[in-house]
Parts: C-alpha cells; structure tokens; sequence
C-alpha cells in the first residue's frame, strides 16, 4: 500500500461536474456497471456508504477499475477505524455525516481527503479547525441554500462545500449560485434496483443541470 491515496485531483474533478454520487445499498455484483453508466454521463466522483451491502468490496471493486480516471470513497464514517478500512481499499474519498475531529485526522495522517458534515457554523469552524478542507453541508435541503450564502460569507477561501441530502437536478444552480462547489446525490441518482437506462436518464438531468 502506498503512503497515500491520492492519484487523482479531486477538485478538477469538481470543476468538471459538481457532483458525488452516492450508492447507498448498492452491492459488489451491481457496483462497477452502475459506475460505468455514471462515469458514460461525466460523473466521476463516487461514494459507497458504509451502510450498504458489503460496502468495502465495492470500493475495492470500484478503485481497482476506475481508481485512474475517478475519485472513489466511503461514506457515512464515523470512526477511525473504519477509515483504516476504508484506505485499504486504495480509495482516498471519506464522507462523514457528522464532525469528528478524530476521522478528520485519521483521514489526513493516511493521505486521505476527509468530508465531514456539518450543519451549524460551530461545527463547519471545528472541522476547518481539524484540518478539513472540503465540508458536506448535511441535511441540505432541510437548511437551504439562504444558509449556505450568509456562511459563505465567513468560510474561509480554500474551503469547499459540498450540498448533500435532498439535493436534485432541478436546484442545482440554486446551490451553485449560493456557494457550493458541489452537490451530494443519493436516491435521485442511485436507487437499489435502477435500470441502467433510468440511472442515465437521471445522471443527463444533472449534467444538463450544470451546462444550462
């Protein structure tokens, strides 16, 4: 194993098209050719929950195809030694629903790039403070995008926010134009028993999304 997993730059990657999709229950058998529609469609940032079926073996699955040309990672870490898992798999992404100073480093210490979850300015600040570079604003649409342009006013320059939970193709510029670098997408991309055509469908909405 190497001293980190970092091969590729996640924020070009961004800039590309702002999003992370997020394969909850997704399971080993199905990961790579739900990646491959994604990845068809410009998405090239994906997150397999820890929650999900045999989540580790995806990731593994995931980076050993895609590792050159995508950013692949975990989500819902809550502690360091599922981020020891986590960068086993060669994969550099950790996504956290909450702030956890303690992942936060875990994940850096490893070469890793840590995105805890915040949703108050307190825990935005601990998490920069941790070392965070990247924050997942967490229930998004729950606070909405108001919230997101007064923070951005005193976050940090260097710091990015991704906008996760409730997120869809139709708000996307609303979230853009308030200051987010990206989006957090789950079950409007990614649903358990998706067809290929449909998880197409929808990833085209988003692209479309960012273009127009």
């Amino acid at each position: 194993m190497s001293k980190t997993n970092m091969p590729i730059d996640f924020f070009s990657l961004l800039q590309q098209m702002p999003v992370i999709a997020i394969l909850r229950g997704i399971t080993p058998e199905e990961v790579i050719q739900v990646a491959d529609v994604l990845y068809s469609n410009g998405i090239k940032i994906i997150e397999v929950p820890l929650n999900s079926p045999r989540p580790c073996e995806s990731i593994k699955r995931l980076q050993d195809k895609f590792g050159d040309r995508c950013v692949c990672g975990a989500g819902t870490v809550i502690n360091e030694a599922q981020v020891e898992q986590v960068f086993n798999t060669g994969a550099q992404l950790v996504v956290s629903p909450n702030t956890n100073r303690d992942v936060i480093r875990k994940a850096i210490d490893l070469g890793m790039m840590p995105v805890p979850g915040f949703s108050t300015p307190t825990e935005a600040f601990a998490a920069i403070e941790a070392g965070a570079r990247v924050l997942k604003l967490f229930p998004a649409a729950s606070i909405g995008p108001d919230f997101l342009k007064a923070l951005s006013v005193v976050i940090p320059d260097g710091v990015h926010i991704i906008a996760t939970g409730g997120t869809r193709a139709d708000t996307m510029q609303q979230w853009l134009a308030a200051g987010a670098a990206g989006l957090g997408v789950g079950s409007d991309l990614y649903q358990p028993g998706v067809s290929d055509a449909d998880l197409a469908r929808r990833a085209a909405q988003f692209s479309k999304a960012f273009k127009g």
